[in-house]
């Protein structure tokens, strides 16, 4: 199978668009600000000045179109730890530790085996995290939502004491990006993938439903052990690549060793042939194998690799940055 989809746009997401909205609204959204806040729009997650010693980190996601496919399995655990990673791993990515999380979700006609299979999948993502499920909201919106659809969001919020904030005046030159591989395509750019899939195709299908990755554990672990050596992370969603500037604009990255696509998970030698995109817009879509691009200082980026390999985590040193203006080298695969 194949296809001349061109861009993601041709699915029906328009990137480009997304990224002008977000644009237009920084100057709106920060009327509301108060001193209080530290971190507002465009990071991975607000930054809230509780007291002088203790911070607040909160955020929010979907699974977007995913859905669609658990839906057309009639499999919705793993949607649930989709809809935890997406918000957790946000909450990482600016030195916060996980406190707890809530829901919202909607439905054309309420099914309570498939409520109570995503919320069994909120629990495990939870305990995955660290995280308490506090609350939520279920909305039956027969009009808004036909027959077995749903949607979902999530909201979690994390706290830090001022040293625990990344802060881009700890980057410096010649500091190590080094990526975490992903389960597989995670939970973004599935309005093309479900494009790539032939209906029949159910063992596909259930591949791409493999829950996105949360990296609490792992990273609560790397900074026990080097409690120094991490100062920035980026979460590798929707926007692919271009997730890694949003560490500081006052650097550019040098992105020379991304995995090929042998050393991807294997979902993505079975789809991305297909795609038909170029080498930049696969990057722009897709994490490509690489979930989490941790920025770690360049005395400690050894250690940190020779840890990474004890544990059995594949990882790839990916490249390194340079004083600059939040620009970007192509990946090379």
């Amino acid at each position: 199978m194949t296809t001349q989809l061109m861009d993601y746009k041709d699915a029906g997401v328009d990137i480009t668009k997304a990224d002008a909205f977000v644009e237009r609204i920084k100057n709106l959204v920060p009327t509301t600000f108060n001193d209080q806040v530290l971190q507002g729009i465009g990071g991975f997650a607000a930054v809230y000045k509780l007291t002088e010693e203790k911070y607040l980190a909160s955020c929010t996601d979907g699974v977007g179109t995913k859905l669609k496919l658990a839906q057309t399995l009639n499999k919705h655990h793993g949607i649930g730890i989709d809809l935890v990673a997406m918000c957790v791993n946000d909450l990482l990515c600016v030195g916060a530790k996980p406190l707890f999380f809530l829901d919202y979700m909607a439905f054309g006609k309420l099914d309570t085996q498939v409520s109570e299979e995503l919320i069994a999948g909120m629990v495990d993502g939870c305990r995955q995290s660290g995280m308490a499920l506090i609350g939520g909201e279920t909305a039956e919106m027969p009009g808004v939502y036909q027959g077995n659809e749903y949607d979902l969001a999530g909201f979690s919020v994390g706290e830090m004491s001022p040293a625990d904030l990344y802060d881009e005046k700890d980057m410096n030159e010649g500091d190590v990006l080094i990526g975490i591989a992903s389960s597989g395509f995670h939970s973004n750019g599935y309005s093309l993938l479900r494009k790539l899939v032939q209906e029949d195709e159910t063992d596909l299908m259930q591949e791409l439903l493999t829950p996105t990755r949360i990296y609490v554990k792992l990273v609560n672990e790397l900074r026990r052990r080097f409690p120094m050596a991490m100062v920035g992370a980026s979460h590798i969603t929707g926007g692919g690549i271009h997730n890694i500037p949003r560490m500081s604009e006052k650097f550019d990255y040098d992105i020379s060793g991304w995995p090929a696509l042998n050393e991807m998970a294997p979902v993505f030698g079975k789809i991305i042939p297909r795609a038909g995109l170029s080498g930049e817009e696969l990057y722009r879509t897709f994490n490509m194998g690489v979930g989490l691009v941790l920025l770690i200082k360049k005395g400690q980026a050894d250690a940190v690799q020779t840890w990474l390999a004890s544990q059995g985590e594949k990882h790839w040193r990916l490249g390194s940055i340079q004083k600059g203006s939040g620009q970007i080298a192509p990946a090379r695969h």
